[in-house]
């Protein structure tokens, strides 16, 4: 079987790598009958059309009919009306003779519906296997919708900028800027990727950030959630200035002391408060990441300080690591991920590394905590 215009349909799917959200980063390519791409897109903002329907418009824009064509899917039509109308009933009614699709939708409202459907109308379907390099590739592209449908929690990535010697922060507060200005950039477009930011109340309060994402010509901006416990934020936070693109998001505050009054002045300006108490006072970290994928956010992107980096980590909720490195040596400062101590080697989080990357004058590293993502593969 000719899988090599699945390649270009992932090409596509990739250009939805800021767009889709929450929807899933999908492509297409249509095929005629005589070799030729008639028709290719992707999946554009959410509640706009999906990537089959952007190819049939394509094929039509050209002039060509999809009728006996081939469409190649990164994944599998949907069957179901949620902001779009189902995708199969598009290629059913386009009259294309074969469906070539990466992998199957995780999704319990598609999950093998969408194949079956295009089945019964009479229209091949080709599944490739489960380990065949385009099914990893398009369930690798979105893997944070296949998190939050497999395990209900978001696909949860913590990004951390250090030094050589991993500090985060010098003992008097002062962290920016420890990587230069191409890791920073190339920090925002991994925030434009994810669903969410996600960061605690000390990093508002001693850094008073912003948290959007700039990156020219984005067209949706990462919601922002707070771990607060208290509800120590203040109302003239620049959290609540709009995002530089002008474009809107949701701000969130997790907490677990009922502030009524805090809140309040929260609410007053835009926010979510949703109190999520756990132990000993604090936010439970586990509740607001599933209330997280209840809100339809795939992947979440932490940039916190130690305390909450710890936490998190501690209590098994990491999935990646994005750590940034700048060749230079600070000495005493906040390390960062303070948890411990360890009585054993064998305690500490195990991680894979997936790559690393020369951004500017820094290193850029990724690196997988061992296992988190088994409901990849087992599928």
């Amino acid at each position: 079987m000719n899988t090599e215009p699945l390649t270009t349909a992932l090409e596509r799917a990739e250009q939805a790598l800021t767009l889709s959200n929450p929807n899933p980063r999908v492509g297409c390519v249509l095929v005629a009958p005589d070799g030729r791409v008639i028709g290719a897109g992707h999946t554009q903002q959410a509640g706009g059309p999906h990537a089959e329907v952007m190819a049939l418009r394509d094929a039509q824009a050209r002039g060509e009919s999809p009728a006996g064509a081939t469409a190649y899917v990164t994944l599998e039509p949907c069957s179901h009306h949620g902001r779009t109308p189902p995708c199969c009933d598009a290629l059913i009614a386009a009259r294309v003779a074969r469906v070539v699709v990466a992998t199957t939708d995780p999704n319990p409202r598609v999950a093998g519906q969408g194949l079956e459907r295009l089945r019964a109308a009479g229209i091949r379907v080709d599944l490739l296997p489960a380990d065949h390099p385009a099914a990893l590739r398009s369930r690798e592209l979105n893997i944070g919708f296949f998190s939050r449908m497999i395990r209900g929690t978001p696909w949860v990535r913590m990004k951390i900028a250090a030094s050589l010697d991993g500090v985060t922060a010098l003992p008097n507060g002062q962290s920016q800027w420890i990587t230069g200005e191409a890791a920073r950039a190339d920090g925002h477009q991994w925030r434009a990727r994810a669903c969410a930011v996600l960061t605690g109340a000390g990093t508002v309060l001693q850094d008073n950030p912003r948290l959007d994402a700039r990156v020219p010509g984005l067209t949706r901006q990462p919601h922002l959630a707070v771990i607060d416990s208290r509800l120590d934020t203040p109302p003239t936070a620049r959290l609540f200035e709009p995002p530089e693109s002008g474009l809107s998001r949701h701000l969130w505050f997790f907490h677990a002391d009922p502030a009524d009054a805090r809140a309040a002045a929260l609410q007053q300006r835009g926010a979510g408060t949703i109190p999520l108490p756990g132990a000993k006072g604090k936010v439970d970290l586990g509740a607001a990441l599933h209330e997280l994928g209840r809100r339809e956010v795939n992947e979440v992107h932490v940039e916190a300080g130690a305390k909450l980096n710890a936490s998190l980590l501690r209590e098994g909720w990491v999935d990646e690591l994005l750590v940034y490195l700048a060749p230079r040596l600070l000495g005493q400062g906040a390390g960062m991920v303070p948890f411990g101590p360890l009585e054993r080697l064998a305690d500490g989080v195990a991680l894979r590394w997936l790559d690393s990357q020369a951004v500017g004058d820094d290193l850029r590293l990724r690196a997988r905590v061992d296992g988190r993502d088994a409901f990849l593969t087992n599928r």
